[in-house]
């Protein structure tokens, strides 16, 4: 008889906060707050409704934003983690800098968020 996989998350992972900062040549910014919650299956992730960013050209935030995303399910779905994910992301909120935001900075920081989740529940050992 086998067991199931543990599903991620199993309960609500609320304020899930990074700052990816990097100062070089190729400077880095991104600043996300994320929840996790329990779904039904699979991965969704969206943004909260009074989500409000300053940052020019605004039209570019939707590209940072589904970068976090993929960085979050990218990390998520290793499969030396053994869960199952069924977890919905809401991006409660987010701060970009004209000086350093791009996608990859905000791929990073979702790839961040993911592992602090995951050690918080204790299925990712810091």
């Amino acid at each position: 008889m086998t067991s199931a996989l543990p599903r991620f998350p199993s309960h609500p992972i609320r304020g899930v906060h990074v700052l990816h900062q990097k100062q070089n040549c190729a400077p880095h910014f991104a600043e996300i707050e994320v929840d996790f919650e329990p779904a039904a299956e699979g991965f969704a992730f969206e943004v909260a409704e009074e989500l409000a960013v300053e940052y020019e050209p605004a039209a570019v935030l939707p590209r940072f934003f589904a970068a976090a995303a993929l960085g979050i399910e990218e990390q998520l779905s290793l499969p030396e983690h053994g869960i199952v994910i069924a977890t919905r992301v809401v991006l409660r909120h987010a701060r970009a800098d004209t000086f350093g935001s791009h996608e990859l900075a905000f791929k990073i920081a979702g790839y961040l968020a993911a592992c602090k989740a995951l050690e918080r529940t204790g299925c990712l050992r810091p």
